[in-house]
């Protein structure tokens, strides 16, 4: 920066890219404002200015230089690469830190707040904002994010334990610790939020939210009082699990007499529950502190997953196979657990078992705050079933 640029910021004030500051200021101030700038469009912060836009200056700009290079290393994750520079008017020295856009945000600070900056300054960002930084790049996702409060003695490793057997991962001649950073579900020495849904002792009792509402409406009207309902609870697997329960408790399994033994028919393809429900699990929004909720009426099920579809999926794109994964880690385990397939299919056909069943196709509705999945019920015995359309 020459001394003329520097004379113009000054005149034109701090702003979403400048930042005057008197002094460094403490090392968590610092750390703050560069995780802002990294993640926003990068900018200047400007030492040696008071926040009036008077020329203070500095001693010992060597130190400074040390201090700030030790706390883009040291205080923000991952670390910031800066570059400074230092100006002197008219006597007195300043310091110009130049901080780069990040390529790789979401940034944070060590002690675990993330920050966005503004054209009034800094602060903490929203739940949406920090969605769509965590969304804007595709090697950190929201279930990486680390549980500061929470360490390895909050996760049952008898459970994963049991899952990597299950998985035939069980001979990898790891250290179960060292095994859980591997996969993503411990950051540190923190579990992340994948590996609290997935293996958490008691998962709801950090994440209240990480569960499924299931109900029971008679008729067909969702603001009717439910006639059963449950608060699904554990970990994922096991919540998946009794879910399963509660459809084959509400749902109709009647069974149809072929050759000498009846065989087991049930009105809804489990295959296509399945997918709905773990499509739900694992691509919800768990920034948003609100439930899945299933709803079984008569003449249709639903799925409401919290949050947006992530970044422009449309319901066309889904329909035809086109899936951004939200929660990798969470999407990789049960996959592992033969929940799920990666290939992008699972829409397309329970789309196809579906519409054998009762005639009719799913339908899927994108709204603002959530994504509604809807399973449409074959008509009681004795009324004709729709004829099937192709989508």
């Amino acid at each position: 920066m020459e001394l003329d640029e520097l004379r113009q910021r000054i005149r034109g004030g701090e702003n979403l890219h400048t930042d005057f500051k008197a002094q460094t200021g403490s090392a968590d101030e610092l750390a703050k404002d560069i995780v802002c700038f990294s993640n926003a469009d990068g900018g200047q912060i400007i030492v040696g200015v008071s926040a009036e836009g008077t020329i203070v200056g500095l001693g010992g700009t060597d130190e400074i230089n040390r201090f700030v290079d030790n706390i883009a290393l040291n205080n923000c994750e991952p670390p910031v690469t800066v570059v400074q520079e230092v100006l002197e008017e008219a006597g007195k020295k300043v310091v110009v830190i130049h901080v780069p856009k990040g390529s790789q945000r979401p940034y944070r600070t060590n002690r675990g707040r993330y920050y966005v900056r503004t054209s009034s300054g800094c602060r903490d960002a929203s739940r949406e904002e920090l969605l769509r930084l965590f969304q804007a790049v595709g090697s950190l996702y929201y279930d990486e994010t680390p549980l500061p409060r929470l360490g390895l003695q909050d996760l049952d490793l008898d459970a994963f334990q049991e899952h990597m057997e299950g998985a035939g991962l069980s001979d990898l001649g790891l250290e179960p610790e060292r095994l859980l950073r591997n996969l993503g579900l411990m950051a540190g020495d923190h579990p992340t939020i994948a590996g609290l849904v997935l293996f958490g002792k008691d998962p709801q009792r950090h994440l209240p939210f990480a569960q499924i509402n299931a109900a029971r409406f008679p008729g067909t009207d969702s603001s009717a009082a439910p006639s059963d309902r449950k608060d699904l609870r554990g970990r994922l697997l096991d919540v998946i699990h009794q879910t399963q329960q509660f459809l084959g408790l509400h749902l109709k399994t009647p069974h149809e007499i072929r050759g000498f033994k009846p065989e087991r028919e049930p009105e809804l393809p489990e295959e296509a529950l399945r997918e709905a429900i773990v499509n739900a699990v694992v691509h919800r929004d768990y920034t948003v502190q609100g439930p899945v909720r299933l709803f079984v009426l008569d003449d249709r099920v639903e799925v409401h997953t919290p949050g947006k579809a992530p970044n422009t999926v449309t319901e066309e794109a889904m329909r035809a196979g086109v899936h951004v994964p939200r929660n990798p880690r969470i999407l990789t385990r049960l996959s592992d657990a033969g929940l799920v397939t990666r290939a992008g299919t699972g829409v397309r056909r329970m789309s196809k078992l579906v519409r054998e069943a009762s005639g009719r196709d799913i339908g899927i509705d994108l709204r603002d705050y959530e994504v509604l999945v809807t399973l449409p019920r074959p008509p009681p015995a004795g009324q004709p079933k729709p004829r099937a359309k192709a989508p």
